[in-house]
């Protein structure tokens, strides 16, 4: 026997509309790549989404087929989000942070129809654009007004000419809640990017399972006000994009401008109450409200998750400015990994007892089911105690990766390989020690050691290299390149980091070199990362060294 109930899909259009027809008023802020701030409410996104919408049908878009955003947050940006998806088409956010060869090879790997780019990116758009393969139209996400003079993109589009040019309304159209929604690539830390490619269903249960956290109780008792730090190529931002409306709070997006003033003057300014970010801004901002003597009056709670948080930050923030800065895990094969919530009955432990939780990354969430297993694929025991690959099966995790790059997203028994070492508690508090492979975790965004060691052995004077985290008090962890030079070389470490910054991402290069005699090996001839790590456990990056300006 089967329930008599309606069989409706699960689109993400639905949530900008019941925005629009319940929430409509409610504002959204948002600040400009030009640094104005632009306030419009539910009822005219919508209206200029649906705009959106046929566009992205005149413009020859099908369903199945991606469409590329190289943006910031803004209040455009969030238009792609419902305007593109609820056509069917498919919405590709891509980190401009990544150096050109991977923006090229995502693109191209992806497929991308059109490129949707701002103001900041646009130079970044004209570098790649000669060598990107099935791009067939670029789009400039701005007014008129602010069009380039001149630009090497051809036939570049203004995207409110294309708004101003539609109908204000629009039918979606309903279909497989299965289909592709937005594309994620993973920062490519063992070989090629690999796409994480959602669907309206999974993102529609990921969006309800954050719900909890926004209806927590705001402390002041007045209205939830939400501003994602986290950017809109990381994670869909944290489903932020599709939490503000469906919880019906105001949304506040920060543009481009990341300088911790322009972060205050919205926090303060819009009243936020949550946010989401990776640690790295927080040290960046809480350094500069120590300079300053500012305070928060609104805001009571940002999500951390990305990199794990300094104890003495977390302290911090609930201590000298009343936020709590609470943890979770996730990653973008899986967006929700566990809830940032404490246990219940937990709230009124001693303060240390506190700060204990929300060390860990997050609790067990609903909907997923969590294994930890030994190098032989063995099961653990969730003691707390046992450490082990973290494995995770959910409704909104990964299956496979676009086109299988990568290999298997799965291991043999259907579970996803996180590549995180963890310990689980009896309780569901989940607790990562480390990464499967060396990568290093910096500012929230994913370092390869491999790939830095590939470009320092290209060196001809560079014998042998290795890479490995070192703590840094702003960014939790850099890069220090070992390098083993060759027989009379003088090769120093300027030039050795000059070659390198014309090969890689400038916040790739490593922030030091060190030169050794010789490497420590394994019994099978490899470096032996471990004996360097301990080596260098105590060493102090120049950088971070330095005081403070």
């Amino acid at each position: 026997m089967q329930g008599l109930m309606m069989d409706m899909p699960l689109m993400i259009s639905s949530i900008i509309r019941y925005a629009a027809e319940y929430h409509g008023s409610t504002p959204i802020v948002a600040r400009t790549i030009e640094g104005e701030l632009f306030r419009y409410d539910y009822r005219s996104a919508y209206a200029r989404i649906q705009r959106l919408a046929h566009a992205i049908e005149r413009l020859g878009m099908a369903p199945g087929d991606r469409v590329a955003t190289l943006a910031w947050n803004t209040h455009r940006h969030f238009e792609m989000f419902y305007g593109v998806t609820g056509t069917g088409a498919v919405l590709h956010t891509v980190n401009p942070r990544l150096y050109p060869e991977q923006l090229v090879y995502i693109i191209n790997h992806a497929e991308d129809r059109l490129l949707f780019v701002d103001g900041a990116t646009l130079p970044i758009a004209e570098q790649i654009a000669p060598r990107l393969e099935t791009v067939q139209g670029y789009v400039m996400m701005c007014a008129r007004e602010h069009m380039p003079a001149s630009t090497t993109l051809p036939n570049l589009l203004c995207y409110e000419d294309l708004l101003a040019a539609e109908p204000d309304t629009y039918v979606w159209p309903e279909f497989d809640e299965r289909s592709a929604s937005t594309i994620c690539y993973t920062s490519g830390t063992t070989g090629n990017p690999k796409g994480v490619v959602y669907s309206h269903r999974a993102a529609i249960l990921m969006t309800l399972q954050f719900m909890a956290f926004v209806h927590m109780g705001s402390r002041n008792g007045g209205p939830e006000v939400l501003m994602p730090m986290a950017p809109m190529f990381h994670g869909n931002a944290w489903q932020f994009p599709y939490l503000a409306p469906m919880a019906g709070t105001p949304l506040v997006l920060p543009g481009r401008n990341y300088e911790p003033d322009k972060l205050y003057e919205l926090l303060e300014g819009e009243r936020v109450t949550l946010t989401c970010g990776v640690p790295t801004f927080w040290l960046i901002l809480t350094e500069w409200l120590d300079r300053t003597g500012r305070k928060f009056s609104t805001l009571r709670t940002s999500l951390s998750s990305g990199s794990s948080p300094p104890r003495s930050l977390v302290e911090k923030m609930e201590r000298d400015y009343g936020v709590q800065l609470m943890q979770a895990w996730g990653m973008t094969e899986v967006i929700a990994g566990s809830t940032a919530l404490m246990k219940p009955g937990t709230a009124d432990l001693p303060f240390e007892q506190r700060i204990d939780q929300r060390m860990k990354s997050g609790r067990a969430m609903w909907g997923n089911r969590y294994r930890i297993v030994d190098d032989a694929g063995r099961a653990l025991p969730h003691d707390g105690v046992a450490f082990g690959h973290l494995r995770v099966k959910s409704p909104w995790a990964c299956s496979a990766y676009l086109k299988n790059e990568g290999g298997d997203a799965l291991d043999e028994d259907g579970w996803l390989k996180t590549g995180d070492i963890a310990t689980i508690g009896p309780e569901g508090h989940i607790s990562l020690t480390d990464r499967s492979k060396d990568v290093i975790k910096s500012g929230g965004e994913w370092i390869s050691t491999i790939e830095l060691e590939n470009i320092a052995s290209a060196h001809p004077e560079v014998l042998q290299a290795a890479v490995i985290g070192v703590a840094h008090p702003k960014w939790q962890e850099r890069p220090l390149l070992v390098v083993v030079r060759r027989t009379g070389s003088t090769l120093d470490r300027d030039t050795l980091l000059a070659f390198m910054r014309t090969r890689t991402a400038s916040w790739w290069v490593p922030d030091d070199v060190q030169f050794l005699d010789q490497m420590p090996v394994t019994g099978t001839g490899k470096i032996w990362k471990l004996k360097l790590r301990e080596q260098f456990k105590d060493y102090v990056l120049p950088e971070a060294a330095t005081p403070s300006r």
